[in-house]
Parts: C-alpha cells; sequence; structure tokens
C-alpha cells in the first residue's frame, strides 16, 4: 500500500523554546497542542503539515534538512540575511537557481538544523536585490536528467 502523503517532520533543538521562536517568527508557524512524551517537545502547524520540535543535546547531521515553500520568498530572504541565519557553506552556496527556474534558499535554525526554503519562480524575484544567488549550471554542469529536475512535480518544466 503507498504512502499518501507527509504526516509530520521531527527535528532536535538544544533550546525548543528559542527554535520555535524562530520558526513561528520567521516562517509564521502555529503553536498546536503537543503530546506528552516526558521530555520537551511541541508541534508547530505548518500549513496543513506539522513540525514537531524535540529537546535533543546532540549534534545534528550537517546535509540532512528538509524545504518549506514560502509565500513571501524576498520577505524571508530578507530577514535571514538581516540575522545572518543564511548558510553558504554547506551546499557551496546559500541562495541557488536550479536548472528549472527554482530557487533554493538554505538557511541554519537555532538548533543547528538546515533548512531549505523554496521559490517556484525566479523570474518573479528582483534578483538585483539576491546578490548570493547563482545558477547552479555555472558551478556544475547539469545534463540529461539533471535537466528534467524539479522540487516542484505539479508543474512543468519551465521552457
Amino acid at each position: 500500500m503507498p504512502a499518501t502523503g507527509l504526516n509530520h517532520l521531527s527535528i532536535g533543538a538544544r533550546d525548543v523554546e528559542e527554535s520555535v521562536r524562530f520558526y513561528v517568527e520567521l516562517f509564521g508557524m502555529e503553536i498546536i497542542p503537543t503530546y506528552n512524551f516526558g521530555f520537551r517537545t511541541q508541534y508547530l502547524r505548518c500549513g496543513n503539515q506539522q513540525l514537531h520540535i524535540f529537546g535533543l543535546p546532540d549534534t545534528t547531521p550537517h546535509y540532512q534538512h528538509f524545504a518549506l515553500n514560502v509565500d513571501d520568498f524576498m520577505g524571508v530572504y530578507e530577514r535571514a540575511r538581516d540575522s545572518g541565519l543564511i548558510d553558504h557553506t554547506t551546499f557551496g552556496n546559500g541562495v541557488n537557481e536550479m536548472p528549472d527556474g527554482t530557487v533554493q534558499l538554505y538557511l541554519r535554525d537555532p538548533g543547528g538544523n538546515l533548512v531549505e526554503v523554496d521559490w517556484p519562480d525566479v523570474s518573479s524575484l528582483d534578483t538585483s536585490r539576491i546578490p548570493e544567488l547563482k545558477r547552479l549550471a555555472d558551478r556544475f554542469e547539469q545534463v540529461g536528467e539533471n535537466l528534467e529536475a524539479t522540487l516542484y512535480l505539479d508543474r512543468r518544466r519551465r521552457v
């Protein structure tokens, strides 16, 4: 039987309250009721899905990440930039234009988790306000299936 969708994503945080503030203030997520697991946990609503934040003092994996769609990419980008949250090193650049015209922004939350923020169409952004934006194809050759890849499965590739 196939899965029908994602229900929630769980991430660790060194300081749950600080991480909750981050997701509420930067992404407008909503604090919702949470089960008691015997350790600090907080659930957040993100659209029709949930983000679960667990108090875990361990270090987080370097490349492991999750991605969020937003309705105001420039607003999130500018707040992340002004707060020094953009991760410029993990994938070699903090803001990337993909071959299909989508945009990826990488940042770190207070718990050290890597968060990707996606936008479907670079042409709808004022790219002069994003000096870090680089085309992935200028950094790494894109051939064959690389040119067919997309983060948005419900649309056709840009021509």
